[in-house]
């Protein structure tokens, strides 16, 4: 919990100074004023996290975090739980959605088994053994984990991303894998938000009516058995969560001390993100919110963090997806204020005052 509370302690407030550089800037290049709209403010953003008025992205880094959840067993997905697994082997061979994607975008993709309920057999760099345990407990019948087992999670997440700061890392966009994730991502996100449960549940990987209706009895049980402390994030991941939701969190957290711009996925990475802000508020002005999920719980989850997104492609996918291709958006932001000329260095005239 030490180092949880000391990556908090050095999370600062945006860099005023490379922010108001990055606005003079946008308002001198050869356009009007607020012309690229998001993309405009969204430079400035990263200008205030990253503390460089004109910030350039070389190191895209996607950590796509994977675990199971024993909620999974009872009926809350249309996939069997052994697809974790399986799809973890799938990213470790580069073929799935988020490596095509991550090849799209200039990122490199690293697969961390955080509690995947077997283990992963493979020699490969882009695969990090963190895993907490063999998946979670079915928090419709108690706790996901322990209280000692959510703070490892967190700063299982932390080490993540600081072992990849080493390598190189200007943005990173945070993902997850974990069959039936989408059941304690609505608790978390009923509890922390104040949501109807019924409202932030979903069909997941896409449950017809019978199945929703027991997934949202599921949440409600786990709710009514676990009643977290609304007061401790920490126990709030330990009776709802999963070791991937912790997991994220810590990038998160991690990223945001180090002034790393975080690019979130969806609904799952949402969820991570609720416990992450829980834990510290100033975390929101770090986060950028890549696309909105079909998930109906993902709109709640933003509107009360404060984040608006960046894409609506109807996507549920997960993986990291969503935050690639929010890189490639982050990243065009970016290079627009960076090498795009303003009315100066083209010689066109600027707007006549009136």
């Amino acid at each position: 919990m030490d180092k949880i509370r000391e990556l908090i302690g050095k999370t600062g407030v945006l860099d005023s100074a490379a922010m108001d550089a990055a606005r003079v800037r946008q308002n001198r290049l050869t356009k009007p004023q607020g012309s690229l709209g998001i993309l405009e403010s969204l430079s400035m953003k990263v200008a205030g996290i990253t503390g460089n008025p004109t910030p350039e992205l070389k190191h895209r880094v996607i950590i796509t975090m994977a675990g199971d959840h024993g909620i999974a067993t009872e009926g809350v997905s249309a996939y069997p739980r052994e697809v974790t697994a399986q799809m973890v082997y799938n990213f470790l061979n580069g073929g799935a959605a988020i490596n095509v994607l991550a090849r799209h975008v200039g990122a490199r993709v690293v697969v961390v088994d955080m509690g995947v309920a077997e283990d992963i057999k493979v020699k490969t760099g882009i695969f990090v053994n963190k895993k907490i345990g063999y998946g979670t407990a079915s928090i419709s019948k108690g706790g996901a984990m322990s209280y000692e087992y959510a703070i490892r999670s967190i700063e299982a997440g932390i080490e993540v991303l600081e072992d990849e700061l080493v390598k190189g890392l200007d943005i990173v966009g945070i993902g997850d894998m974990g069959i039936g994730n989408t059941t304690p991502s609505s608790a978390i996100t009923a509890f922390v938000t104040g949501k109807p449960v019924e409202e932030v549940t979903g069909r997941g990987t896409g449950l017809d009516d019978t199945g929703l209706k027991r997934k949202i009895e599921l949440v409600k049980r786990a709710l009514a058995v676990n009643k977290p402390d609304r007061n401790d994030a920490i126990d709030i991941l330990a009776k709802l969560g999963g070791f991937e939701i912790g997991g994220m969190a810590g990038v998160m957290l991690a990223a945001a001390a180090h002034r790393v711009p975080a690019v979130i996925d969806g609904f799952i990475s949402g969820a991570a993100a609720l416990i992450a802000c829980e834990l510290n508020p100033r975390l929101k002005d770090y986060l950028i919110a890549s696309h909105m999920s079909v998930e109906s719980g993902h709109q709640a989850i933003l509107d009360y963090i404060g984040l608006t997104p960046l894409l609506d492609l109807k996507m549920r996918l997960g993986e990291g997806t969503g935050a690639a291709l929010g890189i490639s958006i982050v990243d065009a932001s970016c290079k627009i204020l960076r090498e795009m000329a303003t009315f100066e260095e083209a010689g066109v005239s600027d707007r006549e005052e009136r």
